[in-house]
């Protein structure tokens, strides 16, 4: 029988991230659609963070508008008066149409109301991503300047043809200067070429990429990482590492008789000697000295022991080539607004497969699961924290703008129908498109959130 552990700190310290991300993409969205509203002077009747069916955690109303925040965690909504939302308040359209009435409110009006949400979704992922360009810095590792290549650290790229010590020329048929940028551009391309041997060789990577990726379920592995030596970081005061005397910057060459070059090496190594002890040999500047490990059950290393693996000690030590730019005020903007607009079209990209069921990405569509892993379990990380909102913005504002009904892209189709052909659509017809189009979405997250538990889309 296997056990399963669950590290509850991490799943609380995860569900904490995206409830607070959530949260403020959420509440900023529906107030586009709520400060729109008021500036056309309609009634908002009720702007809520999360659904609340027959009861809210908190509510108060001021002036014509009730604020509060629900009990059910998939969204947020603002109930304008007049208007066929979710509500479905059938017995306010029976009634005349008033001038505060949404409905009463020329076309163009109506749309700029039903835009404000997305475009305060955009807005938010420029200002995100230019105050981490300002904060934090542009990172780069120069993927020319990985001295030993790269690490293949999933069977499945070495299925596919990648050998450690590869150097990644190009993805797609576009040289990738970010090594960063690597993996996101694999994932949506269907052939990288690498330097092996002196000669360049391309890789066809399989049209079912994304979706072979999902079967095998991976872990927190990355598909390929950067190759190094394995060097030692230092040792914890008090630690069995210190009492070995390590010292940072030693650097492991030989397990057991066994010469190893990499990192890789070295943990394949340590991993067939779980429960005994090894002889390791180590370089320190001109001298080799010998030490002993004690291996656990799991084949980790001594106890306290650290590893040199960031990317500023792999830049002093020559392995590559590692740059932070910082972006003044005035220039952060525009960068902020280029870089959204690449993480837009890489996701536009992925969305394309998931349409097509022969890449076998539908199988990997997730939920709030899905969403929450992506945060950083090991503590709160600021910059990855923001990271991840910014890009939910982005994601919240093209799916809203799809023209499903009961999305702001729904209402758009319809409003624009309107100004074209001067009709507007009965409020039955409204009222019929908007059942539709809450039975999809309902469907689409049952779906969502069945392949995060139960591998729906991978016929589990």
């Amino acid at each position: 029988m296997e056990l399963l552990v669950i590290n509850w700190s991490s799943v609380g310290l995860k569900v904490a991230q995206l409830l607070l991300s959530l949260s403020i993409l959420v509440i900023l969205h529906e107030f586009g659609h709520y400060i729109t509203a008021k500036w056309f002077k309609c009634r908002v009747e009720k702007f809520y963070l999360f659904f609340d069916p027959w009861f809210s955690i908190v509510k108060k109303k001021i002036g014509d508008t009730v604020y509060g925040i629900g009990w059910l965690p998939l969204g947020g909504y603002v109930k304008i008066a007049g208007m066929v939302d979710e509500s479905m308040d059938k017995e306010a359209l029976k009634l005349p149409p008033q001038p505060w009435e949404f409905r009463s409110k020329p076309a163009w009006q109506r749309l700029i109301i039903m835009l404000g949400g997305v475009t305060v979704n955009i807005l938010l992922a420029f200002v995100i991503y230019a105050g981490i360009l300002m904060m934090w810095g542009e990172k780069k590792v120069y993927n020319n300047s990985l001295k030993y290549g790269i690490a293949v650290e999933d069977s499945l790229m070495k299925s596919f043809g990648f050998k450690d010590g590869d150097k990644i020329i190009s993805v797609g048929g576009k040289v990738v200067e970010n090594f960063y940028s690597v993996i996101p551009e694999l994932i949506v391309s269907d052939s990288v070429t690498v330097e092996r041997d002196g000669k360049n060789e391309t890789i066809q990577l399989p049209k079912s990429l994304i979706g072979k990726l999902v079967e095998k379920k991976r872990s927190d592995v990355p598909l390929i990482g950067i190759r190094y030596p394995f060097w030692i970081g230092g040792a914890e005061k008090g630690s069995p590492a210190e009492k070995l005397g390590l010292q940072r910057w030693d650097k492991v060459v030989m397990v057991d008789s066994v010469p190893v070059a990499f990192v890789s090496d070295v943990i394949k190594a340590v991993e067939k000697k779980k429960n005994s002890t090894v002889s390791v040999i180590l370089q320190r500047g001109d001298q080799q000295i010998t030490s002993s490990w004690q291996i656990d059950s799991v084949g980790g290393f001594p106890v306290g022991m650290k590893a040199i693996g960031k990317p500023e000690s792999l830049d002093t030590a020559g392995v590559l080539i590692y740059k932070v730019k910082k972006y003044g005020f005035f220039e952060a903007f525009p960068a902020g607004v280029i870089l959204a607009g690449e993480k837009l079209g890489w996701y536009i990209d992925q969305f394309k497969k998931i349409l097509t069921p022969s890449t076998g990405a539908y199988k990997g569509v997730g939920g709030f699961k899905a969403m929450g892993s992506v945060f950083s379990g090991d503590e709160w990380d600021w910059e990855h924290f923001w990271n991840i909102t910014a890009f939910f913005s982005i994601i919240l504002a093209f799916m809203n703008l799809l023209p499903i009904p009961a999305l702001d892209g729904g209402h758009v189709l319809f409003t624009l129908g309107e100004m074209v052909t001067g009709r507007k659509p009965s409020e039955k017809f409204l009222e019929y498109a908007q059942i539709f189009g809450m039975v999809v979405l309902l469907a689409l997250m049952l779906y969502a959130n069945g392949n995060d538990w139960f591998g729906w889309g991978r016929g589990k």
